[in-house]
């Protein structure tokens, strides 16, 4: 096996000095293969990428036949393409009437970026309302209403005109007003350790927006493509955003993100100016089949519909595991509490010498994230589980 010394030497950028350093050579469905021949379960999906499992077949079949067609042939929004036009057409076919219009781009963070132009534009207002506890991503706009100031000193200045409230707290809201172009929510906050806002808050805030005339923007990039157990997770709260951010699972495997909110709300991209939004690799042709396939797949094969069920069965069992201080749960979306971040770290060490993969939260040190992907099966969750405990147990 390549040492990380030697792997990062030979011209590859290092992002910290402690990677986990397993040569990958192979995986398939929920499970990874080293150089060794060693197999890891993956409880996190990629960090929560690949949620309908790797080299799904679906997807892998998509992408042979789009690569036989063509690749890039010009920039987003020129030529007419299937590939992004069927990719659209599926995805909006799982969401409400008023989110009719899709943006495909290269990744999340980029869709907060888009998010971000398009709310200013359409207002004509500067202010943007974040949470405490949020990630949106890492480049300048959307570190910018992301909470982690540890992580975002190094960096400043970032952009002005980002405010910050607190997650379930009504009185806040206030805090939302005629200055404000739009309020940025992950629906379930992922960074910050699963948390999950109550529906009374979600609908007061939903009418707050409405009556201040911010748009409301969910960042469903982690908590969504089913990953709730619904396909969006706002559908938990009964409130529809006037725009929705995307993008990890989407991809099935592939690099993307994608904005969408109305026809008439993504009009203002295309005038005053002209191109007001533009990316080369927008909606890629071989990122759209992939796109389209997964979602056909979830359909076809009704991947949402065992998700809830799997998912209390998994926070059940770890409730009752050493060392586990608090779950929080909502589909197969999970944080695990533990008493510091150092036994956390442990934990994350001793299971993967156990081939099991889960991983922390930036955010929320004392916690460990539990994201499998979807199609796991209820077999494969006991016996994954059963590994974890015995190395919770070692501790």
């Amino acid at each position: 096996m390549e040492t990380n010394d030697a792997f990062f030497s030979s011209g590859l950028a290092q992002t910290t000095w402690y990677p986990s350093g397993i040569e990958i050579v192979s995986a398939k469905g929920i499970y990874l293969y080293d150089v060794n021949g060693k197999r890891y379960t993956d409880l996190i999906s990629g960090v929560g990428v690949s949620s309908l499992g790797h080299a799904n077949d679906y997807i892998t079949k998509a992408l042979h036949l789009q690569i036989d067609k063509h690749l890039h042939v010009q920039v987003y929004g020129e030529f007419i393409q299937d590939a992004q036009r069927r990719a659209a057409n599926t995805l909006i076919s799982f969401l409400p009437s008023s989110l009719n219009c899709c943006y495909f781009v290269n990744s999340g963070t980029e869709a907060i970026e888009a998010a971000m132009k398009l709310a200013k534009r359409i207002t004509g207002r500067q202010n943007i309302i974040a949470f405490e506890g949020a990630y949106h991503g890492n480049t300048q706009g959307s570190m910018s209403i992301s909470a982690n100031e540890w992580r975002k000193q190094a960096f400043r200045p970032l952009l002005p005109g980002a405010k910050f409230i607190r997650l379930n707290e009504t009185d806040d809201l206030d805090k939302i007003d005629t200055t404000t172009a739009a309020v940025f929510l992950e629906t379930v906050q992922g960074d910050a350790g699963v948390r999950i806002p109550l529906r009374e808050f979600m609908q007061a805030l939903r009418s707050k927006c409405d009556d201040s005339g911010a748009l409301l923007v969910l960042d469903e990039i982690q908590c969504g493509v089913g990953r709730t157990g619904r396909f969006c997770a706002f559908e938990h709260f009964g409130i529809v955003p006037d725009i929705l951010v995307l993008g990890k699972a989407l991809g099935g495997g592939l690099p993307v993100g994608c904005l969408v909110t109305s026809r008439n709300n993504m009009a203002a991209f295309a005038s005053q100016p002209m191109l007001g939004h533009i990316s080369t690799f927008a909606g890629h042709p071989l990122v759209c089949a992939a796109v389209d396939a997964g979602l056909n797949y979830i359909k076809d094969y009704q991947v949402i519909d065992e998700i809830e069920t799997k998912g209390l069965l998994i926070a059940e069992r770890l409730r009752n595991m050493k060392g586990v201080m608090a779950v929080r749960q909502i589909g197969l979306y999970i944080a695990v509490d533990i008493a510091d971040a150092e036994t956390v770290s442990s934990i994350i060490e001793k299971c993967m010498k156990e081939g099991i993969i889960i991983f922390r939260f930036l955010s929320c040190p004392e916690s460990f994230r539990i994201a499998p992907p979807l199609i796991m099966t209820v077999q494969e969750v006991h016996e994954s589980l059963d590994t974890l405990e015995f190395c919770l147990n070692a501790i």
